[in-house]
């Protein structure tokens, strides 16, 4: 396994640009602190050679030498401080061009609004657009690396590996923009709790959240709900990924709802996942965190964006789609850069989606060439719990948004969990 772990904003988007233009701020700071060490040393260097005798005690061309340091230092900081601004104008231009192509099917006022808001960034500096543009070039270029090294039979395979890579990028379907609601109605379906438990509390890191998932094996999905202490209910959901390789069979969570979830239709395990969380007794407006793997990332994404649930927290591994979220929103994904799967998200969106604290974690899932490749085999829940475990002990602070969030349901004054095992019935 490889431990390059790669944690970013979000497409082209590396960090939070109001982060950068503070971290500018800080570097001016500095400079104008070195503006009055210059000015000290200079007085300094005055006073020596002005007192009879003293400059014989004192290196007087090392000290004008360090204030000469300092007036240079000053100048690496007004230029670094510059640069950095640039910088995240060319990143904030390169998210409001993502955010007008979201919106644009969806609200024509405020896509118009984004580009005029573009149209004024471009024409304050003449360097951003090409800036951008170059930003998201690098993005597309890179966004696929890792496919072209799986075990692919001599060539025979390439078509699968790269195949959804394309699909998703070139017909823009692995992205669910605003607007988007999913069409047509669900193959009925059958809901029924098939194991109880009551945990301690909530999950404290993203690797445990992984392995909540339900441990029955003919459960799907499992909803914790909590009561927290002003009586009213919160819930999370774990909810499995591809579950049966037929198509329209007794399970929900097969080939059949991947296709449907894909191209925008309402799925048997979409509909299951609804059920299952109002036979949890969620309701419209309940906030509901929602834990993802493969094919349940498309559940998540629409729940997050189309339900009636307040869904805030989003954590997926392995989703074939990107949501596109509000800024009040916190999405987690974790991504491996070999997984076919995880491909059909097309890399996603170019600008950020979701809150500050939202993030992409990303590594080669696994670095040997071998058959294993075959049954995707880095797609597996497993390496992404791996992942889960690296991100957990990697340190990067936007971690604490979902902390607060774990210590918000930690308050609660009961928690219980079921496992659903849900069937089509028609």
């Amino acid at each position: 396994m490889s431990d390059d772990l790669d944690i970013r904003y979000g497409g082209a988007i590396a960090v939070d640009t109001e982060v950068l233009r503070a971290v500018a701020t800080r570097i001016a700071g500095v400079g104008s602190h070195l503006d009055r060490a210059e000015a000290a040393i200079r007085r300094a260097h005055e006073i020596t050679v002005g007192a009879p005798g003293f400059s014989a005690h004192v290196d007087t061309a090392a000290l004008w030498a360090s204030g000469v340091h300092a007036r240079d230092m000053r100048v690496r900081c007004d230029e670094a401080s510059t640069g950095t601004l640039l910088m995240a104008d060319a990143y904030e231009l390169v998210e409001l061009r993502a955010q007008a192509a979201a919106v644009a099917l969806s609200d024509a006022a405020a896509a118009e609004a984004l580009q005029l808001r573009i149209e004024r960034l471009e024409a304050s500096d003449e360097r951003l657009a090409p800036m951008a543009d170059m930003l998201v070039a690098g993005w597309e270029n890179g966004r696929f690396d890792g496919l072209d090294r799986q075990f692919d039979l001599g060539g025979a395979l390439s078509p699968l590996f790269l195949g959804g890579a394309l699909v998703g990028a070139r017909l823009g379907v692995g992205t669910v923009l605003p607007g988007m609601t999913l069409r047509g109605t669900a193959d009925p379906v059958t809901v029924r709790p098939v194991a109880t438990s009551r945990p301690v509390g909530p999950p404290t890191n993203l690797a445990e959240a992984f392995r909540r998932f339900p441990a029955a094996p003919d459960a799907q999905l499992k909803v914790e709900r909590y009561t927290m202490p002003d009586g009213t209910s919160r819930y999370a959901a774990y909810i499995k990924g591809t579950q049966s390789f037929g198509y329209g069979g007794g399970d929900p969570w097969d080939m059949k709802s991947n296709k449907e979830l894909y191209i925008g239709e309402t799925s048997a395990s979409y509909q299951a996942t609804l059920d299952a969380l109002a036979a949890a007794g969620a309701e419209p407006g309940d906030r509901v965190d929602v834990y993802a793997h493969s094919q349940a990332g498309m559940v998540a994404a629409h729940l997050a964006m189309g339900s009636e649930f307040d869904v805030q927290v989003q954590v997926t591994a392995g989703s074939p789609v990107e949501p596109t979220l509000r800024d009040d929103q916190l999405l987690i994904q974790l991504r491996h850069t070999d997984d076919v799967v995880s491909s059909l998200a097309g890399g996603g969106s170019p600008g950020g989606t979701g809150s500050p604290d939202s993030f992409i974690a990303e590594r080669v899932g696994d670095s040997r060439s071998g058959v294993q490749d075959v049954w995707l085999a880095t797609h597996w829940l497993d390496p992404y719990i791996e992942t889960a475990e690296m991100v957990d002990s990697s340190g990067d602070v936007r971690l604490e948004g979902i902390r607060d969030s774990w210590r918000e349901l930690g308050k609660a004054e009961a928690i219980e969990a079921t496992e659903y095992r849900a069937e089509r019935s028609g």
